[in-house]
């Protein structure tokens, strides 16, 4: 039987469409399952952030209190004590100072990570309440065109270098095409469909101003982001992704250029623009995903809660999805094109890949995903510690800051590349 399976094995694979199909199909599961994850754990990071840095309870401290836990007593009867007893460990022993610094004499701490059980199961038990005067087929529509955009986005973005094999060569990214950046910013646009048709659909008026504030500040500040990649593309001279983190491993990162053609005087010269268009890609970003100091289009104070304010049930958590969502692909491409992406750096990618190439895609995966978290932290401390813009304050940089910025960093760029070469 394992013979026939075997033999079964190798003549699928051996048809090259068959093995496209179910490498891809594996690369799919593994970026949706991937993203997923990352959309949890960025509210769990959210909320120890914000906990974090305001000193307040939250899942930072809150755990199950022990006076749940009957059987070694009420909270005066301290539980703590009893177990030690029961056990006959003494109160002075390292093992009681250990508990008492955990403040397991007072409640198991879980860390914050049933946060987001507890989070998504009281959304998708919620009653769901669609209100009678909305345009109902839009109404139903707009969460999926917010949700579905960043998770089809996400198929250029590389996670480790390529793997030769028996049958082929796997590319580890989902579609390795010519035009990743494109791709990216042509897809997650589509999300601003979403939010307009939210707004409109509504029937109200504070949804309506939310859908028309996500179109003005997306149409804004596309424009920018778009103009701040393209010093990038330049020193690059290719927009394939998976060729793009393949540059920086050999030739040093974008933002830290220690190793290759990195050394060279033009790759230190370049910083100064690659910088500035660090920063503008990073805010326009956070522009785009709707996140503090730029969510506008949900702003509370003067928008109740923006396009938002009719959904209910899982039908927002498709909203709250999506913003994390974006903010999980706004870094992954941040973490691509500026930090190295899958590249350990230093030379480690070669030597990992003359020793294995799984060996190395596995130690670059991993690379990938702590850089990813760094960021998405970066993320998270941003929103908690920056106040919300003004709308004009918002358009005023779109549109008189960032575009002439942009606009003279590529001529920048194209002068320092004459004139070193």
């Amino acid at each position: 039987m394992i013979d026939i399976i075997c033999n079964f094995w190798n003549d699928l694979m051996s048809n090259e469409i068959w093995f496209y199909l179910i490498t891809t199909l594996a690369k799919l599961v593994l970026m949706f399952a991937v993203i997923l994850a990352f959309v949890v754990l960025s509210v769990w990071i959210e909320r120890r952030v914000a906990g974090w840095i305001q000193d307040r309870p939250g899942p930072n401290r809150a755990g199950i209190p022990l006076f749940l836990l009957q059987r070694f007593g009420s909270k005066e009867k301290q539980p703590l004590k009893n177990v030690l007893h029961f056990f006959g460990i003494p109160e002075t022993s390292w093992i009681a100072k250990l508990c008492t610094w955990l403040r397991l004499d007072r409640e198991i701490p879980t860390f914050g990570l049933m946060q987001p059980c507890l989070d998504g199961g009281k959304l998708f038990l919620k009653q769901e309440l669609t209100p009678s005067y909305v345009r109902r087929a839009y109404f139903i529509a707009a969460p999926m065109l917010v949700l579905g955009p960043p998770l089809v986005s996400a198929a250029v973005i590389p996670f480790a270098s390529g793997v030769d094999t028996i049958y082929g060569h796997i590319s580890m990214c989902v579609a390795n095409i010519g035009i990743g950046p494109l791709w990216i910013f042509a897809i997650s646009g589509l999300s601003v469909y979403g939010l307009t048709l939210a707004g409109w659909s509504s029937n109200s008026k504070y949804p309506f101003l939310g859908g028309l504030r996500a179109t003005a500040q997306l149409i804004s500040y596309e424009v920018a982001m778009g103009l701040s990649v393209i010093p990038l593309l330049m020193m690059f001279g290719t927009l394939n992704m998976q060729n793009i983190v393949q540059f920086q491993a050999d030739n040093g990162w974008t933002l830290l250029p220690f190793w290759g053609e990195g050394l060279t005087l033009e790759r230190w010269i370049l910083l100064v623009p690659m910088l500035i268009s660090f920063i503008v890609f990073v805010t326009c970003v956070f522009a785009e995903a709707n996140r503090t100091p730029f969510d506008m289009a949900e702003c509370e104070t003067d928008l109740v809660g923006g396009y938002h304010t009719e959904y209910s049930s899982m039908k927002f958590a498709s909203f709250f999805m999506g913003e994390y969502a974006a903010m999980v692909i706004g870094s992954a491409l941040v973490v691509t094109l500026f930090l190295g992406g899958w590249s350990i750096g230093f030379g480690a990618d070669a030597w990992l890949a003359s020793v294995s190439d799984w060996l190395a895609v596995l130690c670059q995966f991993i690379v990938f995903l702590i850089k990813l978290v760094a960021f998405i932290f970066f993320f998270v401390w941003v929103r908690w510690t920056l106040p919300r813009f003004r709308w004009d304050q918002v358009m005023r940089l779109g549109w008189l800051v960032f575009f002439e910025i942009t606009v003279a960093n590529i001529f920048l760029t194209a002068a320092i590349m004459y004139f070193t070469k």
